[in-house]
């Protein structure tokens, strides 16, 4: 009977004109006799709830969303897939939320008498890594409130504290659900008791649901309505929204997200980006439920997305204000702190002629993703590319495979490294966030970035995670305990060390069930080098790389014993040297094709096959000082990619 009654009310606020009592605030509705769509005006701000779900990667939140989204009946039974709000494919193949989304969903409340209270909901999705906190932050600036999703099997994790304080921040009004509660392993009471004691609420107010049956989304959107503040403007002021998001579309232009806060915007209205001082005529307007549904306009705490036809994507800019060209508004709102890039790696097109398609590409990924960076810069062996600044080793990751699969281009990126300070003899300072930038001669000081990390894991595996921090430069900072079995961990850690292979190493050491958070933490002085490697004594820039001192021999016999191996003999001996300035410290020889001179000799004086060796000892002689080694493309890409990559080279080159 519940979850018919539930089905019944969503349907009567969708489709009023088959229940003549509730009126539809939040959606257009297909007009039976009419046959066509009606645009609905903008809602009033008292019913409106916006909202976002926080919470640590893969601990269900798109799963709920899903629920929700079926709930509501605003995806057809027919048209329902897991992971709805998840359009892109990597996010579906990797099970991981990348952008967020949102989505305006119907709900209505009923009174103890029975009277039905319609609401809109308009629901964030956030992506849960800590390499998309920019994602989580813009999406909270744009919510009075948020749901913090915890793994009733799991608890608290380093990624859920980290987005409760971004909540907490921006002052956000705070549910606590458990998820998953219908799992075997799960333990809702244990978590409910920590949970209620970061939120400071009772054990008996952490509402519990499940995802993946339904249970308990109704009374989690029933607390949303009761719970959360409605939306707080001026409808009567000159218009202002915030652009929270940006997408491109192949055939329609720049689609661009808004959350309005003061006044509203309506079709066909002249607009102005506050910023840029751009100045467009606004096409459509409406709002995503969850395909873009045009709408007669926007009001006070209504979020939407407009769309001018624009094809430049740099007039669309995250944290810019948009107001009306006439009587629009004097002052921006505030926009969202520029997000400081955490690791730079060059983007280099294997074919040259691609660097125009590599530009706009990244272009129009910078709408979408407000957190990359990029600025053109050339390499003596790589040719033309980008340094491009990514917020970790995911987003670097995610970036190169878009566009891989969005735009088609073959690329090779160069080892990952972090910004480090160079102060000289004569105090003058340099930034360097490529290694061929580091500077020769008297040095006075290197700082590198350091991060504070949190670390959440069972308590059982404290040496382990210490042994692995103390090999990476870690400082404790302190360690609390959560309950008899859960500990927190504090490091302070230098950012060039984690963004390899740290979270690897982690979660092997504790078996999976560890979890890091990480935020900047200003900067140390360290006692790093630079480790050129030399191909015939020529530097090639794209493999150099600056480590710490100690770890310096490693990586010099590491890369050198790796290139041995990708690169083709040649018709001369080729030494691979690593060198810090003019010391040599790691060596290896390819040694050269040799073409067998004496097969013609069949016996004879030894003094002709002496001649003939010593004509070919002349030649390679002579070619050795004028011959140069081309590195191939298959090295270079195998050399800065992973082992297997290196693997797979070495079995192409047997081949």
């Amino acid at each position: 009977m519940g979850q018919w009654w539930i089905a019944a009310r969503s349907v009567a606020v969708l489709y009023p004109t088959l229940f003549p009592g509730v009126r539809s605030l939040v959606s257009p509705i297909p007009s039976p006799s009419a046959g066509k769509l009606i645009k609905p005006a903008a809602t009033a701000p008292e019913l409106l709830r916006n909202f976002c779900i926080i919470a640590h990667i893969d601990h269900g939140k798109s799963t709920l969303a899903d629920r929700m989204l079926q709930l509501t009946g605003v995806v057809e039974q027919r048209a329902m897939r897991a992971q709805y709000l998840d359009r892109m494919d990597i996010e579906r193949e990797r099970g991981i939320t990348i952008k967020s989304q949102a989505v305006r969903m119907p709900w209505a409340t009923v009174d103890e008498d029975g009277t039905e209270h319609p609401f809109a909901l308009n629901m964030i999705d956030t992506p849960g890594h800590v390499d998309f906190t920019y994602e989580v932050s813009r999406s909270l600036a744009a919510c009075e409130g948020a749901v913090l999703l915890v793994d009733a099997a799991q608890g608290i994790e380093a990624q859920t504290l980290a987005n409760l304080y971004l909540a907490m921040d921006n002052e956000l009004e705070i549910i606590p659900v458990l998820n998953k509660i219908d799992l075997p392993a799960a333990q809702p009471e244990k978590y409910a008791e920590e949970i209620a004691g970061l939120v400071g609420v009772e054990p008996s107010e952490v509402l519990k649901v499940s995802g993946k049956t339904g249970q308990g989304v109704a009374e989690l959107l029933d607390r949303i309505v009761e719970v959360v503040p409605a939306p707080v403007g001026n409808a009567d002021a000159p218009s202002r929204a915030m652009i929270f998001d940006s997408v491109y579309d192949t055939f329609r232009g720049v689609v661009t997200y808004v959350r309005v806060v003061d006044g509203s915007l309506n079709p066909r209205e002249r607009i102005s980006m506050m910023s840029t001082k751009a100045t467009h005529e606004l096409l459509e307007i409406g709002v995503i439920s969850p395909e873009p549904i045009p709408t007669e306009g926007l009001g006070v705490g209504e979020v939407g997305y407009l769309i001018t036809g624009v094809k430049d994507v740099r007039q669309s800019k995250v944290g810019d204000t948009v107001t009306t060209m006439h009587h629009g508004a004097t002052e921006p709102l505030a926009g969202y702190s520029d997000p400081k890039p955490m690791v730079f790696s060059g983007l280099y097109p294997i074919d040259g002629s691609d660097y125009p398609a590599l530009r706009d590409a990244l272009d129009k990924l910078k709408l979408n993703d407000a957190a990359l960076n990029y600025e053109p810069e050339t390499s003596v062996a790589l040719g033309f590319g980008f340094r491009v600044g990514f917020l970790g080793l995911l987003h670097l990751e995610i970036i190169r495979e878009r566009l891989d699969r969005e735009f088609g281009l073959a690329l090779i990126s160069t080892a990952p490294n972090v910004i480090y300070d160079v102060v000289m003899e004569d105090n003058t300072e340099i930034n360097v966030t490529n290694p061929s930038e580091f500077p020769g001669g008297k040095i006075r000081e290197v700082r590198e970035p350091v991060v504070r990390a949190t670390i959440l894991a069972p308590s059982e595996f404290i040496g382990a995670i210490m042994e692995l921090c103390q090999s990476r430069r870690g400082d404790l900072l302190g360690m609390d305990y959560l309950s008899a079995d859960r500990v927190e961990m504090r490091y302070t850690l230098p950012l060039a060390e984690i963004v390899f292979d740290f979270f690897d190493q982690l979660k092997s050491k504790t078996r999976g069930y560890a979890s890091l958070d990480y935020e900047p933490s200003g900067e140390q002085v360290a006692d790093l080098v630079k480790v050129d490697i030399l191909l015939q004594g020529e530097q090639v820039d794209a493999f150099s790389a600056i480590v710490h001192k100690e770890k310096a021999y490693a990586y010099g016999v590491m890369m050198t014993a790796k290139l041995k191996d990708l690169i083709p003999r040649q018709q001369f001996e080729v030494p691979i040297q690593a060198a810090i300035g003019s010391r040599v410290i790691a060596r290896e020889t390819i040694r050269a094709i040799r073409k067998d001179v004496l097969a013609k000799c069949y016996g004879g004086d030894i003094s002709r096959k002496r001649k003939l060796l010593e004509k070919q000892k002349e030649g390679k002689k002579r070619m050795k000082t004028i011959g140069r080694v081309d590195v191939p493309q298959e090295a270079f890409i195998a050399a800065l990619s992973s082992e297997q990559s290196s693997k797979d080279a070495k079995d192409a080159k047997k081949k």
